[in-house]
């Protein structure tokens, strides 16, 4: 591979004026520009990352930390924080944590300063403690699609509301005039999904309505964990004439369970999620789910990303009015509300009872 004195030697000139002209820095006439850039063309120069951050101090990539790359989610994500990050020049290097805290912690040990200037964490079971000293290591840390706007957490952020995404779920099946409502938490119920479910609840009390324990089950945030959850759901009270879901992949999983026990969706079962992921529109039945503003979320990522990399200060701009919506949220962006997306699989529950 050709070095940056080859590109030197060939073009006639100095490697700080080649490394001038790739970085697009300092005077360089334009002449001498067309000659580097013919040589580094003709002997096919790649700048090398990882020598350009040890020279410089600094690496042009950000880190992005997800907690399961087999979510459909997290690609979608992910592509979207790619895009971002390569508008504001930066690559993207995307660390999958596996749900391992160790494992996520060794990431932040090898890149964060290093082969990254920041990084990007999703609900990838990170200890806060050692984000926090991630940052104190002066490699900055946002965090992604925050669910508790109103609970900040003490580091830099993008939040979504997801307790009014568990409202909006909950408030369209209800106004359905579903009363029987089966319930799927892809977490603990005290887990990174809580504010989903406390939304659901809001939703439920506000038409007058319980959600009884037995009506509510923990589960993997899988299709598997929605498909054994809601059998479970449908075989303990058959009366159930809705599910929801606090994310798209058990509801995935629950459309599923509802055809290996011979009901129709959403004649016989009305299924609703939450994100509004690539498998949720293109299942059929099509799903109904509240949509979350993922694109807008990763672009506002990695635009406070970037400025507490060059220094900026930390109160970020939301991506909604956040003096209208009562926020004070230092060091927050807050994304647009998310949307309830109507679609095949909810409908009026049957008058008639039918056997499960």
């Amino acid at each position: 591979m050709p070095t940056l004195s080859e590109v030197a030697r060939h073009a006639g000139v100095t490697p700080a004026t080649v490394s001038n002209v790739l970085r697009s820095r300092g005077r360089v006439g334009e002449e001498t520009r067309r000659r580097v850039l013919e040589a580094v063309e003709a002997l096919g120069y790649r700048p090398h990352l990882a020598a350009r951050a040890l020279a410089e101090g600094r690496a042009p990539t950000i880190a992005l930390m997800v907690s399961s790359i087999a979510n459909p989610f997290y690609p979608e994500f992910a592509l979207a924080v790619e895009r971002a990050a390569r508008a504001s020049g930066h690559f993207l290097i995307i660390c999958n944590t596996n749900e391992d805290p160790q494992l996520g912690r060794a990431y932040l040990e090898q890149i964060a300063g290093t082969l990254s200037e920041g990084v990007l964490v999703t609900n990838a079971n990170l200890d806060f403690a050692d984000l926090r000293l991630t940052e104190a290591r002066g490699a900055p840390v946002v965090l992604c699609m925050w669910e508790r706007p109103l609970d900040p957490p003490g580091l830099p952020c993008v939040a979504v509301d997801f307790r009014l995404a568990g409202q909006l779920a909950g408030a369209h099946l209800m106004e359905l005039g579903h009363r029987r409502i089966g319930v799927i938490v892809g977490s603990k119920v005290s887990g990174i999904h809580a504010a989903r479910y406390d939304g659901f609840v809001d939703a439920a009390r506000a038409a007058g309505l319980d959600v009884p324990a037995a009506h509510v089950r923990q589960a993997a945030d899988t299709v598997h964990g929605g498909y054994t959850a809601t059998r479970d759901l449908l075989e303990g009270d058959p009366s159930i004439t809705a599910i929801f879901a606090t994310n798209d992949l058990p509801a995935l999983g629950a459309m599923q369970a509802a055809a290996d026990l011979g009901l129709d969706v959403p004649r016989d079962l009305s299924v609703v999620g939450i994100t509004d992921i690539l498998p949720a529109r293109e299942s059929r039945p099509a799903l109904t789910t509240v949509a979350v503003p993922t694109a807008e979320a990763a672009e506002l990522a990695v635009t406070l990303l970037r400025e507490l990399i060059e220094g900026a200060p930390h109160e970020a701009a939301t991506g909604t009015d956040a003096a209208a919506s009562g926020q004070p949220a230092p060091r927050m962006c807050l994304a647009s509300a998310p949307k309830l997306v109507v679609r095949a699989s909810t409908a009026a529950p049957r008058t008639q009872s039918f056997a499960r």
